[in-house]
């Protein structure tokens, strides 16, 4: 009777970490989930506003220079400006995305922990194992 309700005990912990887990994951995915549709939005009105903006600084730069003899210095040096510019974004980008957190990082942690205290669990156990089959093998002092 006392190992069956030990079993039981031992599985509503096992259901309520498990449960506690799913629903850290769940709410860790809501929060990646609305992460993603923010950067995508922002993505999109950023770039919607840089191309107008482009579009007219490189029509005024031609429009000035058209006359004169410069007017292709003028349009290589600003095709160089835009490749400068889009490069250095580039590597903005490449370093936000290596230097943010690791997506489900305290769903990873709390799973190590719980790892951890499994390893530990077995650990005591092994040697309170041996050290009670140890004090079976020794005889009683009379």
């Amino acid at each position: 009777m006392a190992l069956g309700r030990a079993v039981g005990d031992l599985t509503d912990t096992v259901l309520s970490m498990a449960r506690t887990r799913l629903e850290l994951f769940a709410l860790e995915t809501g929060e990646q989930k609305a992460r993603l549709l923010r950067l995508v939005a922002l993505l999109c009105v950023m770039l919607f506003f840089l191309a107008l903006a482009v579009l007219i600084f490189s029509i005024g730069v031609a429009v000035c220079f058209w006359p004169t003899p410069y007017r292709y210095a003028a349009l290589w040096l600003m095709g160089l400006l835009y490749l400068v510019v889009g490069l250095g974004f580039a590597w903005a980008l490449r370093v936000r995305l290596r230097d943010d957190p690791v997506p489900y990082s305290a769903t990873l942690d709390e799973l190590r922990r719980d790892a951890a205290l499994i390893a530990r669990w077995r650990a005591s156990g092994a040697a309170g194992a041996e050290s009670g089959d140890g004090a079976r093998d020794q005889e009683p002092a009379s």
